[in-house]
């Protein structure tokens, strides 16, 4: 009796523990230190797909999004960025990077000389996390120790 109670309780168990995984179908790339198991070069991929804009911009306990209204990004493959907004157009670098060992603390690296509002966005984002149409960032700013956040949508 027992093992006809085992054979047919271990196959519903295996079920149920099957059934019980769940992946997720929303193609994002969850960065958080819950397990990432994207990499670098992935989100580097998502980036250089299409045209970005930024949909938010908190900076030093302030909103300050409309510093960058009509503003098209492209992150290219050789390392450049372009933020172009009609005539005007503002030249950067990026790059995306692991600052651990493991492969779950990327950081989108921004850097722009000038003008001052762009200067904001210089800074070795930590990735909140991606899809294919969105890029969430923060960073602990080392001065006066408040966070920042910065997101990225596709055109």
């Amino acid at each position: 009796m027992k093992k006809k109670l085992k054979a047919t309780l271990l196959p519903l168990l295996l079920a149920l523990a099957f059934i019980g995984c769940s992946t997720t179908d929303d193609n994002s790339i969850d960065n958080s230190s819950n397990g990432n198991n994207s990499t670098a070069s992935q989100i580097e991929n998502t980036a250089q797909t299409g045209t970005w804009r930024i949909t938010y911009f908190y900076d030093s306990d302030q909103d300050e999004t409309s510093n960058f209204t009509g503003y098209t990004f492209t992150f290219n493959s050789d390392g450049s960025l372009k933020a172009v907004n009609g005539s005007t157009t503002v030249s950067g670098t990026w790059s995306v990077t692991n600052s651990s060992s493991s492969n779950d603390d990327h950081h989108f690296n921004i850097f722009f000389a000038s003008p001052n509002n762009f200067e904001d966005l210089s800074d070795d984002w930590k990735i909140i996390s991606t899809s294919d149409t969105q890029i969430k960032l923060t960073d602990v700013s080392g001065g006066n120790g408040g966070t920042d956040f910065l997101t990225f949508e596709k055109n």
